[in-house]
Order: structure tokens, then sequence, then C-alpha cells
């Protein structure tokens, strides 16, 4: 038999090499590397007007869009982030209506922003925070992006009166790393008003955010609330804490014996007692 020059298997050897399958980089097994992933969980719970809905969809349109937030995504470490829309009501009723979303310049924004505005919307019933904070969690698993931050953007127009109580989903979330900041809705329109506080900001600070440089940026008016946005935004891209007083930020969990963070649930058990509740 025939033997075969020891080049011809050196190049057999060579050519093997080049046709097998070849590992992706680390990072593209792991997901694309973002400055942050960014979750904005907005309160669609029967206590919030269709101009309500209207206003929140146009503001996050607006403020996503704006020069400010772009400069802040450009000014980045990596220079883009990765944002999904959730909106949120009672106990079960959550829905993820944009998914993740690379945003690294002005086109990508625009899209997003205008998947928000055509996108059918429906108020759902009751109120449960902590349900939006463990359904919003759960997206940061294998969703394709690596954060250098993860935070859910919370908003809301009362507090937790659904599902289990909110501390606990809070701090299950700040367990796994992630940030929680909240934009708490006190405006009095329609069917909500009865189940307002009037201190909703500080129900949030003490109940509902956490993790480093966790804040809260109230809006009394709705006539604030694109600037609200627009402002928060800029902060959870940044990776930066609003000079604010303390009562409205919190940079780690409240010391014990703060706001009482069953209110929510007391109010409701109270309202069903006497007959009235909301549906």
């Amino acid at each position: 038999m025939q033997k075969r020059p020891f080049a011809t298997f050196v190049l057999a050897a060579l050519l093997a090499l080049v046709l097998l399958p070849r590992s992706a980089p680390a990072w593209e097994m792991e997901g694309m590397e973002v400055d942050v992933e960014l979750v904005l969980a907005v309160d669609v719970s029967l206590s919030v007007t269709p101009r309500e809905l209207d206003i929140q969809r146009r503001g996050y349109a607006e403020a996503i869009t704006s020069p400010e937030v772009m400069s802040a995504v450009r000014a980045g470490l990596l220079g883009r982030v990765a944002v999904t829309y959730v909106e949120w009501a009672g106990h079960g009723a959550q829905r993820r209506l944009i998914d993740w979303t690379l945003i690294e310049g002005e086109g990508d924004a625009a899209a997003f922003a205008d998947s928000l505005l055509a996108a059918p919307g429906a108020s759902l019933r009751r109120t449960s925070i902590s349900n939006a904070l463990s359904f919003s969690a759960r997206l940061f698993e294998d969703n394709g992006f690596v954060g250098l931050r993860q935070v859910i953007d919370v908003s809301g127009d009362g507090p937790n009166n659904s599902g289990r109580p909110v501390v606990q989903a809070r701090d299950e979330a700040l367990a796994a790393g992630i940030v929680i900041n909240g934009l708490p809705l006190m405006t009095s329109e329609g069917y909500g008003g009865r189940w307002d506080l009037p201190d909703l900001d500080l129900y949030y600070a003490d109940c509902v955010v956490g993790g480093p440089g966790a804040f809260v940026i109230p809006v009394r008016s709705w006539d604030e609330f694109a600037g609200a946005v627009r402002r928060k935004l800029v902060l959870e891209i940044a990776g930066l804490t609003p000079p604010r007083p303390a009562r409205i930020w919190r940079a780690s969990n409240p010391a014990p014996g703060g706001y009482d963070c069953m209110i929510g649930e007391k109010i409701w058990d109270r309202a069903i007692w006497n007959g009235g509740g909301t549906p």
C-alpha cells in the first residue's frame, strides 16, 4: 500500500481545523453588554383613567427620544442600554408591552417610542406592586443582555393592595442585585382618588425602592409627568442619584419603624368590610 507524504497529513489536519465549527466569543454566548438593563413598569390599574394612560405612554415616548436621554446613553461606558416596557395592575395582571430593545442611537429610541404609542391599551384590576416587581425581576433572566446595572423603574398611583406584601418582593429583587427606583403618581383623578395616600412618595421610599443610589421622584401634577420621566431616565442611565432630600430617596433599606408597608391592604380590607372596594 502506498504511503501518503507527511505534508498531506499536515494539510488535512489544518483543513479540518479551519472547517470545524468555532465556539462563539464569550460575550456572544452570555449576551451583549450594555450600561444598564432597564425595566419600565407602569401602573394601568382601574384607578388610572384613560387620559392618564395616554399621558403615561406619551410621557415615556417623549422622554426616551429626548436629547437629554440620548446624551446620557452616549455618555455611558458602552454607549448602549437595553429597555423593556411593562404594564401592570393586580395579582397576575402584568403584560410586557415592548420586549427587550437595544437603544444606542436616535433611530432605536424612535422605534421604541413608535411601538409604545401604537400598542393597544386597557385598564386592569387592583394594584399589586409586589407582583409587578417579581414579574419585572424575572425579565432579566436570559434576556440576551448583560448589564453593568439592572434597574426596575416602577410607577404607580397607590399602595400595594393585591398579591403578597410588597416588602417581600422588593427584598428578593434587591438580593438579586437589582436596583428599584420609584415614580409615585400623586395626582387625584377619577375613581382612584378614594385610594390616594397623601404621602405616597414616603410609602415608595420606605416600602418599594431600594438598592445602591435608589430614589423616588414624585409626580404631583400630570403637567410634571414627561419632565419627571425624562429626568428619571437620565439618572438611571447615567447611574446617578438625584440631590433630593433624604425623605424621598434611599440608598439602602430604611430602618424598622418607618412607613406602614401594609397600608394599602388595610385600606382595601376596610373598603370590603364597608361594602366598597374597586373592581
